[in-house]
């Protein structure tokens, strides 16, 4: 176990972390979150070692092992599986299988495993560094983005070797549905503390976005009730009977604890300009066929598909296998070998591709750099496209030479708003954005007036957004009509052999082993139960809250009574509502404690049903 106590660390005036506590137990696997620039991978590299925390203790146990996956390549062997065998531990010398079966699930062939690694794009030296990591064994795998250089078939290879781990990980990924199927627990980042919570990313940001709303809640509560308190000593201030109850409320306010109101966090929120469209049919290809060197086969060959004027079509498959040259012909920036792309007269283009960094101008700003997309563009349109990229005041000033990959993917996504689209090729636009930013993304391409292509390997994103896919599977192309679940159900992956052999996923017992109509009915009992279960605790937290409302608009009257009382010097009238404000008084604060106990038993059990609702997937 790795105990982390009372950490704090910051940069000059940048807090990170405000003594921040927590333990990462016994074969948990946790998933890291937070957004970008908040201190995940600060975190990650406190544990390494690599940098010391300014206060507090991060206690790691004798001789446990820690594997971090680094983006720094370092080679020393002269083929692949040797590199690889390098990393296995002194007692598995001889266990070359090991590092061949992980090899294969990322994506490596057997033939790839004579090859010098400097052969390799970084892409796939990035998946060496990660079999590395992966077969020496750790005690605690720290994984930062690990995918975002795996394909889809490689992701899926990885949930399941990661589910049969077993000793700790810690994940950051930007990914939703790998951590959640792996993670068995999540650690969160937020206004420089962690939270710990057992379950997925869902159940975390359903908890803290109800701590936040109990908090803005009590704190307007609080507000009111100094400024009743206020009013009520301005009032009888002067008024020599009431002395000893007027300092009685000074007092009180004094105690009273001040809540602070709490800062706007920066988020990704735009959405795309859509241009008009007539039709029902925006674009078609007839045959096409594209191939980098005429003497060998096809990259894409003779395909044939149509995109309707709202169509969300993903494109997936295995990395290499022609993804982004067909969103390169879609776009004309390459021309088909043979065949024909045919578009509506009114289609108007929009294309991403995060590799086009390059051809930003590092000696513009970002502003400039948005500007320059459209002619004659109104400054202000501008300024709100920048802070609706997290580019907001002086930020839009920065010269695109200072920025991060991250920052300049977000200015190439700026670029695109301000044209007006009616279709959207897109090239793995979530690949640096967090995982908020990417519910944005996904609700931008949700409500689009157009027609997107993406080329995406997020399984999250696949479930939400796609209504078709063009599918680069077994050496060839087709077209399908259907979402993500269909095609899993109908062809899917064949990725059975994605656990590492002499394994056993525990993913395989259970309600796994069943037909489909005793999964129906294994669900359907789970759900039932569910809905008993926590039915009653909704029904409380609907019950408490309408409390309040009703506590506090009667408060308020009673306020408002007490003051004209006191302008009509009536004494009865003051001595009652005194008293029933305050009696007002402490039964709302009564209403929230009662609020915030219930709804963390809430929590609780929502989480163990959440966790069992897993396992019946």
């Amino acid at each position: 176990m790795i105990s982390v106590q009372s950490v704090s660390k910051q940069y000059l005036e940048q807090v990170i972390f405000d003594n921040i506590s927590f333990n990462l137990n016994t074969r948990e696997r946790t998933a890291l979150v937070g957004r970008n620039g908040h201190g995940k991978t600060t975190l990650f590299r406190m544990l390494t070692g690599e940098e010391q925390c300014d206060e507090g203790i991060i206690a790691i146990p004798k001789n446990y092992r820690i594997g971090y996956l680094s983006q720094h390549i370092n080679f020393t062997k002269p083929t692949v599986l040797e590199e690889g065998c390098s990393s296995l531990p002194d007692d598995r010398k001889d266990d070359d299988w090991r590092v061949k079966s992980v090899l294969s699930g990322l994506g490596f062939s057997e033939n790839d495993f004579d090859r010098d690694p400097a052969e390799f794009s970084g892409g796939y030296q990035i998946r060496l560094n990660l079999a590395k990591v992966l077969v020496s064994a750790p005690n605690l795998l720290l994984l930062d983005e690990p995918t975002n250089f795996l394909d889809i078939v490689s992701i899926r290879w990885l949930t399941g070797f990661l589910n049969n781990w077993q000793n700790e990980i810690v994940i950051i990924s930007h990914d939703r549905g790998f951590t959640d199927s792996v993670a068995t627990h999540t650690l969160g980042i937020h206004r420089h503390k962690v939270v710990k919570i057992k379950g997925g990313t869902q159940e975390y940001y359903d908890r803290i976005s109800k701590a936040e709303e109990i908090h803005e809640k009590r704190r307007l509560n609080e507000d009111k009730k100094r400024k009743q308190a206020e009013n009520f000593i301005n009032s009888f201030r002067a008024k020599a009977g009431h002395a000893s109850l007027v300092q009685s409320r000074v007092k009180s306010l004094e105690k009273q604890e001040v809540l602070k109101k709490l800062e706007k966090i920066s988020t990704l929120s735009f959405s795309f300009n859509s241009a008009p469209f007539p039709a029902k049919s925006i674009m078609e290809t007839q045959d096409l066929t594209f191939s980098y060197d005429d003497n060998n086969s096809p990259l894409i060959d003779h395909i044939n598909f149509n995109v309707e004027s709202n169509d969300k079509i993903c494109i997936i498959g295995k990395n290499g296998k022609g993804k982004t040259t067909l969103l390169k012909l879609l776009a004309g920036i390459l021309s088909p070998c043979e065949g024909k792309i045919r578009s509506h007269p009114q289609t108007k283009v929009g294309y991403y591709e995060q590799a086009n960094t390059a051809t930003l101008n590092d000696q513009l700003t970002v502003e400039e750099e948005i500007a320059s997309t459209v002619s004659s563009i109104e400054r202000g349109r501008v300024r709100s496209i920048c802070g609706a990229m997290m580019f907001s005041g002086d930020s839009a000033l920065k010269k695109i030479k200072v920025l991060s990959g991250g920052e300049k993917c977000r200015t190439l996504l700026g670029k695109l708003l301000v044209l007006p689209t009616n279709l959207l090729l897109l090239d793995e636009p979530t690949h640096h954005l967090d995982m908020q930013s990417c519910e944005a993304m996904m609700d931008a391409i949700d409500n689009f007036n157009g027609a997107v292509l993406m080329v995406t390997h997020n399984e999250h994103i696949l479930h939400r957004i796609a209504n078709k896919l063009v599918v680069f599977h077994h050496d060839r192309i087709f077209f399908f009509h259907g979402t993500y679940a269909q095609f899993l159900e109908q062809i899917g992956w064949d990725d059975q052999d994605s656990i590492t052999p002499g394994e056993k996923s525990s993913k395989q017992e259970g309600p796994q082993s069943l037909n489909k109509k005793d999964k129906r009915k294994v669900r359907a009992e789970f759900t039932a139960r569910r809905s008993k279960a926590l039915a009653p605790f909704e029904k409380k937290i609907r019950e408490i809250e309408k409390k309040i409302e009703k506590s506090e608009r009667e408060l308020h009257l009673d306020t408002e009574s007490l003051i004209k009382a006191s302008q009509d010097k009536d004494g009865v009238t003051i001595s009652r509502l005194s008293k029933s404000i305050k009696h007002a008084q402490n039964h709302i604060d009564t209403l929230y404690e009662s609020l915030e106990e219930t709804n963390e038993e809430y929590e609780l059990n929502k989480t163990e049903f959440d966790e069992e609702a897993r396992s019946l997937k």
